[in-house]
């Protein structure tokens, strides 16, 4: 069993909040010691980029602070277009000659300048023998972006010891909470951006990133009915009727929700075009945008999948004394990506 120290605390930061989640290792499975949110200020971050890292690490101070968490060591990830992710094949070669052969020939699948970012890579499926081929998924990120978030986090006397993708995040709590092999498309909706990762067979086959979220919803229903954000956050999420303005609710959450639909099912076409023989079974959507009143059944509607929405504590032990389980049930889809974190171990 692994020490209650050596799990890392999930830090995710996205442009709407900042979510901070902490776990136990309890036998085979988790137990939830901490978790919360806190609203960032509008700006802090910009497509996955930090903009105002003051703000940002006052609230992540805050948090810690008030969830009484004494493990500085933490890890975080990032997407957006600082981030490419690209499944390449390789003719098969051992480890030492596959780690040579990227740094040297990364750049011919990377659009941006080899000395500007972080690369790094995984063996998804190995060749058997030489007739066949290593399918890698390579990652790389820009060195800048990565840097100003070590920076913010090291001034907050807290210590990064990971980096992770969202999608990759997503994928890893899934695999923990579900126990389940069964071709899936994981979607996260945050208040800007969509992540969007299929797996098949226990595998990321497609992860794509796309700049809609939630926040476009909350700032069309504050416009067309001249109300402010959090009136507007709450018609959203189903919290306040607004019966009298229905016709113009509807007309804004199909023109926006067909928008998601359109790039969720472009990524579930490209996949079955390339996998015709393995259907995916169904849609894991998480994320504060899982929240909004009626989109599970758009999707269904639209897509033809079963849609669950994900609760990635849902077979984890919980302390009900400390943590409120009808909180922990509504915060839950927005904490995948923390929580995907938080179940990683820190190397030292």
């Amino acid at each position: 069993m692994a020490k209650k120290d050596k799990l890392i605390v999930g830090v995710d930061i996205g442009s709407h909040s900042v979510k901070i989640c902490q776990l136990q290792k309890v036998g085979t499975t988790y137990q939830v010691v901490s978790l919360g949110s806190a609203a960032l200020p509008e700006g802090c971050v910009e497509d996955g980029v930090l903009q105002e890292p003051e703000d940002v690490a006052k609230a992540l101070v805050e948090l810690f602070k008030n969830l009484k968490i004494k493990n500085k060591r933490v890890g975080i990830s990032i997407s957006g277009y600082s981030v490419i992710v690209k499944k390449i094949s390789l003719e098969a070669m051992d480890e030492e000659e596959l780690a040579e052969y990227i740094v040297d020939e990364a750049e011919q699948y990377i659009p941006f300048d080899i000395d500007d970012v972080y690369i790094d890579y995984q063996v998804i499926r190995e060749a058997i023998d030489e007739n066949s081929r290593n399918e890698i998924m390579l990652v790389a990120a820009k060195k800048e972006v990565i840097d100003d978030y070590l920076d913010m986090l090291q001034e907050q006397k807290l210590l990064p010891v990971l980096v992770d993708i969202d999608g990759f995040a997503l994928e890893n709590i899934w695999e923990v909470s579900s126990h389940s092999d069964a071709n899936v498309a994981l979607v996260d909706i945050g208040a800007s951006k969509m992540n969007i990762n299929i797996i098949a067979s226990g595998v990321s086959v497609l992860a794509r990133d796309v700049v809609v979220g939630s926040e476009q919803l909350t700032d069309q229903i504050a416009n067309t009915l001249d109300i402010d954000f959090t009136e507007a956050e709450e018609i959203k999420l189903g919290q306040r009727t607004a019966e009298e303005h229905s016709k113009a609710l509807e007309e804004i959450f199909t023109q926006t929700c067909t928008q998601w639909v359109l790039e969720i099912k472009k990524a579930i076409d490209l996949y079955m075009s390339i996998n015709p023989e393995t259907p995916l079974t169904k849609l894991v959507l998480s994320g504060g945008g899982a929240k909004v009143k009626g989109l599970k059944e758009y999707i269904r509607h639209e897509t033809g999948l079963e849609v669950i929405i994900f609760n990635p504590f849902e077979n984890m032990k919980l302390n009900e004394k400390k943590i409120d389980q009808n909180y922990l049930k509504a915060i839950a889809p927005e904490m995948a990506i923390a929580a995907g974190l938080a179940i990683r171990q820190a190397e030292f």
